[in-house]
């Protein structure tokens, strides 16, 4: 019987995929595996029992992802899972901040139990004219899932479309829909851009990359959205490019004090409400149950942020299943080759490599430096 626990509120539709061989746990000391949205794990220690963690979104940042890798434990996430729910929040982002809605409906609402009220509409609502989105053009910086859907319904909308990944290849020029520009830099993306939207992790090489330097480069009045992460901004910066009025609009899923305290009009804050729809939070949880549940039962890795994705597909018979550091990769597969298996698999990801292998009627004592874990599936 594997153990589940959770933190958050998790979507019943995801945690209906476990089966009988599952039991939900409230102590976390005895969970294998841990199931969670945006709940901070940094300050956890974790117990030996613990093999898996499934975030039920994209971001990994509230997990110790190192701390995880150097104790055996998989950390997986929902990478396209809250894609749609993003884009259209996005979307109604950039719609806001052009018909300047926000500032409009709290104009209206101080009209509220006066008479004469439609009158007073006609004369003042022309304090909020905006622009329309069409025509305009769209910069987009990461082609990811969110990126590229935002991209395509900017285009059905008439926009134009800039596109920039740091990690552009063939494969991902595949999956961005041809009428998207794609430019090699930044600093070519950002001055031919009426809007800016970001859709790039949060890591120490991102952090604070939206900073003066990069405002500096873009239009004036430009209007900005940050669906992503607020650590991507330099918030000094931000606010002094809002008053000054290089930024008019700058839009954001994700305010942290000094944003959110500064009172700047032209900053439209909403309450993380990205992934918050029903569909995104049903298809996280499904996604990270379901990945949980076939590395706990069948050793697969798939859609893993520290470990290499690995696959034997269904389990039939007992199987093996490693964790170990990069360099002692080749001893593991010593040791196993030794056996004369068919089936067996192995990859690497930075310091670390994974080994499935599947054992049929035969016995093994693996005892190797450099292992970090290693589970016989039975």
């Amino acid at each position: 019987m594997y153990k589940i626990g959770t933190f958050n509120k998790i979507s019943p539709v995801g945690l209906s995929k476990l089966t009988d061989d599952y039991s939900l746990v409230e102590d976390q000391n005895d969970a294998h595996g841990i199931i969670l949205r945006s709940y901070d794990l940094h300050e956890m220690d974790f117990s030996k029992e613990l093999l898996a963690i499934g975030r039920a979104g994209a971001g990994t940042n509230n997990v110790p992802v190192d701390r995880c890798s150097e104790e055996g434990i998989v950390v997986f996430n929902a990478p396209g899972a809250n894609a749609n729910a993003v884009k259209e929040l996005c979307i109604c982002g950039m719609i806001m901040a052009a018909r300047n809605v926000p500032e409009g409906i709290a104009w209206a609402k101080t009209l509220e139990g006066s008479e004469g009220v439609g009158k007073q509409i006609e004369k003042g609502k022309g304090q909020f004219a905006g622009t329309e989105i069409m025509g305009k053009t769209l910069g987009i910086i990461g082609l990811g899932a969110i990126g590229r859907l935002v991209a395509q319904s900017a285009l059905a909308l008439g926009m134009e479309v800039i596109g920039y990944d740091e990690f552009m290849n063939e494969g991902l020029r595949a999956m961005v829909d041809p009428a998207v520009t794609i430019v090699s830099s930044l600093e070519e993306l950002y001055p031919q851009c009426d809007y800016i939207s970001i859709h790039v992790p949060a890591n120490d090489a991102t952090k604070g990359m939206m900073n003066a330097a990069a405002f500096a480069q873009m239009k004036d009045g430009v209007k900005f959205m940050n669906f992503a992460r607020d650590k991507l901004m330099n918030d000094d910066d931000l606010i002094e490019a809002v008053k000054s009025g290089k930024i008019s609009k700058y839009v954001t899923d994700f305010a942290d004090d000094a944003v959110l305290n500064a009172g700047l009009p032209g900053i439209i804050v909403l309450p993380h409400l990205g992934a918050s729809s029903a569909e995104a939070e049903d298809n996280c949880a499904t996604m990270a149950v379901t990945q949980v549940m076939d590395y706990l039962e069948n050793g697969n890795i798939k859609n893993s942020v520290n470990m290499p994705a690995v696959s034997l597909g269904k389990r039939t018979g007992p199987r093996i299943s490693v964790i170990c550091k990069e360099n002692a990769l080749s001893d593991v597969l010593f040791k196993l080759n030794e056996l004369e298996l068919e089936n067996v698999a192995s990859e690497t990801r930075g310091q670390y490599g994974y080994v499935l292998a599947d054992l049929g009627n035969k016995a093994i004592d693996l005892n190797v430096a450099g292992v970090i874990r290693c589970r016989i599936l039975k």
